[in-house]
């Protein structure tokens, strides 16, 4: 009984068309159970989440159409290696969802919708389940810190040893000049110790850059990720 989930619906390269049903309709499970993995403790786009539904059952067709054609099959290839060039670079997680997707449309393209069906179950429960632990946190918690100081003010080293007493780890993103060039802004990516106030840390700032704006906010990803 078991070994039926990995026998494929379709034999000799034809189908008809309950066969073609029974696929579509896996693959549009398949990506909905992939979608909703990702859209827990994620804040993923509106397109990214339809790309991840309708993506299998898109791919399913394509394979099932070119099954046996060499010639149709090499073309679909060039046609997908052009899909590259209009993408935005993504993350890590998108990237796996994406080709999540993809694998559960060859799997249900080349009948094996029980393989399809197990292996998004599989992969999207250990993502939800790293997404629900959220290991790797830290980085999570990182926040961007903006100082401005006089021009007159050598902020090399100024505040190093405010930084060693409330951070966990800081680094230098950008130095900039503002205001006509009388003034510097720096920008620091920076990750507060636990139960650090992060007022008493901006009060100590404040007496090394002449009181002048201070801000600390969260870290926002790059908007060309998806």
């Amino acid at each position: 009984m078991f070994d039926m989930i990995f026998t494929s619906i379709l034999t000799n390269g034809t189908f008809t068309g309950s066969e073609l049903a029974i696929a579509t309709g896996t693959a549009l499970i398949c990506g909905l159970i992939i979608a909703g993995a990702f859209m827990v403790r994620n804040s993923s786009s509106r397109s990214f989440l339809i790309t991840l539904v309708l993506l299998p059952s898109i791919v399913e067709l394509v394979i099932i159409l070119v099954n046996g054609n060499i010639g149709a099959g090499v073309a679909v290839a060039g046609a997908f290696s052009l899909v590259r060039f209009r993408s935005a670079p993504g993350k890590g997680r998108e990237i796996t969802g994406i080709f999540l997707a993809m694998a559960a449309g060859l799997a249900t393209g080349m009948g094996y919708v029980g393989v399809a069906l197990l292996f998004s179950l599989l992969v999207s429960g250990i993502h939800l389940v790293f997404n629900l632990l959220d290991p790797g946190s830290d980085a999570g918690g990182m926040r961007t810190l903006k100082i401005t100081v006089p021009e007159n003010l050598d902020y090399e080293g100024k505040f190093e040893d405010i930084f060693r007493k409330y951070l966990k780890n800081y680094t230098y993103e950008e130095v900039r000049t503002t205001n006509m060039g009388s003034l510097y802004r720096i920008t620091l990516s920076v990750l507060l110790k636990d139960r650090m106030s992060s007022k008493a840390f901006l009060d100590e700032l404040r007496t090394k850059n002449g009181n002048l704006d201070i801000s600390l906010g969260r870290k926002v990803d790059s908007p060309e990720a998806l």
